[in-house]
């Protein structure tokens, strides 16, 4: 017989990857889908970084790594903190993982106990409750609109917390409504923080770089440097860098902090793959120029969704800030039917009816702590957002009024 924890319990699936999932199986079964479910960048690992890998392995010396990350990479990620956040981290400062997901759950796991509690507003990132809920913690979730930008408020902030609050978590840009907190608004939420000491700050930074709008770019150990001994800034290479594959995270924040996350991490991966890492080194030190020509394209992007997507029957899609998402409404569809006879009741039924009837997954609300909203990524080729918002035009133009 078999025998599983009962945090298992605790975690729902991910949404995001049943999605990508079920659009995979419908492919392999001859069917026509466009996957906007994951948020994978579509643009190639530039060849400066490539090439820096393939010196690293004819270099040879790919054995076991430090846990908390080879020298160079540490070193160029302090770099990388000073230079564009004007932020100062010593080697023992930093630690290195394989991928953003796991320096949260190195964090979370080397910090909670049963029944502590981690704030963060919804909509947010779909692993962030489950990580919470698998280590014992409670996720407190604040609920955010799009009418207030998809923001947590000061006043919200200060209702959330507990004696027992430990984080507070926050996305900016955010996955999934593209929200920015400018620096005034990081600001009123900093002075909160000041007046209960025993809170941290986990600040999710991995899509710093995809900012549209004329805001500089903010974080929260940097707006208010006396919070920087109990925040942990986390970024890393995926998004920008486009390199998701190669699997690496990094964050800086107090020794003692860092120091337990590694003691965390080398009990269960010991450290990042070498190979990956010296990549790392060259995509924060070696040019960066692309990364404003990336931007652009992301841009041209969101603008075609997020016109195309307006123009169709009962969605409603406010114009993102930043990261690769839109965030659109879909409660303008509730109520009404497919001519099939299937009526939509949730974002999920949308998602779900919408896939099978014209071939475009996406990921429902409710996986974001936000029913009546969906999310798409465009991290993909305009020619295919254009194709897949013209699908769901065609299906909202199809619903019917509940009989």
């Amino acid at each position: 017989m078999l025998y599983f924890a009962d945090s298992l319990k605790r975690m729902k699936p991910s949404a995001t990857i049943a999605a990508t999932s079920r659009a995979r199986e419908m492919r392999a079964a001859g069917r026509s889908v466009i996957t906007l479910s994951s948020g994978e960048p579509d643009f190639d690992t530039p060849d400066n970084i490539k090439a820096a890998t393939w010196e690293a392995i004819k270099r040879g010396g790919l054995g076991y790594p430090p846990v908390g990350g080879i020298p160079q990479l540490r070193e160029a990620v302090s770099r990388k903190f000073e230079r564009e956040n004007g932020l100062s981290y010593s080697s023992k400062e930093i630690i290195v993982s394989t991928g953003g997901k796991q320096v949260i759950s190195n964090a979370l796991l080397a910090t909670l106990n049963p029944g502590d509690e981690v704030i963060m507003s919804a909509p947010y990132w779909v692993s962030y409750p489950e990580m919470v809920a698998l280590f014992a913690g409670t996720p407190v979730v604040v609920h955010t609109s799009a009418e207030a930008g998809f923001k947590m408020t000061a006043a919200q902030l200060e209702a959330a917390i507990t004696p027992r609050t430990r984080w507070l978590i926050l996305n900016s840009p955010s996955n999934p409504s593209g929200a920015v907190y400018s620096e005034p608004e990081l600001r009123q939420l900093t002075d909160v923080l000041l007046r209960h000491p025993n809170v941290m700050v986990m600040s999710d930074d991995i899509y710093e770089h995809l900012i549209y709008e004329d805001v500089p770019f903010a974080t929260p150990a940097a707006v208010e440097p006396r919070l920087k001994e109990r925040t942990l800034t986390i970024n890393g290479v995926s998004k920008a860098y486009a390199m998701t594959g190669w699997r690496i995270g990094y964050a800086g924040g107090p020794a003692a902090l860092i120091s337990a996350m590694e003691k965390v991490q080398g009990q269960l991966t010991s450290g990042a793959s070498v190979p990956s890492q010296w990549a790392a080194v060259e995509a924060l030190n070696g040019d960066q120029d692309f990364l404003e020509e990336r931007l652009e394209a992301f841009r041209e992007r969101r603008d075609l969704v997020v016109a195309m997507l307006n123009q169709a029957s009962g969605i409603s899609c406010p114009e993102p800030e930043g990261a690769f998402y839109v965030f659109p409404s879909c409660r303008g569809t509730f109520g009404r039917r497919t001519p099939g006879g299937n009526v939509i009741g949730k974002s999920q039924d949308f998602t779900d009816l919408l896939l099978e009837d014209q071939g475009v997954a996406l990921v429902h609300g409710e996986g974001f702590g936000t029913p009546g909203h969906f999310r798409i990524s465009y991290a993909a080729a305009k020619s295919q957002l254009q194709e897949a918002c013209e699908r769901i035009q065609r299906f909202c133009a199809s619903l019917l009024p509940q009989n």
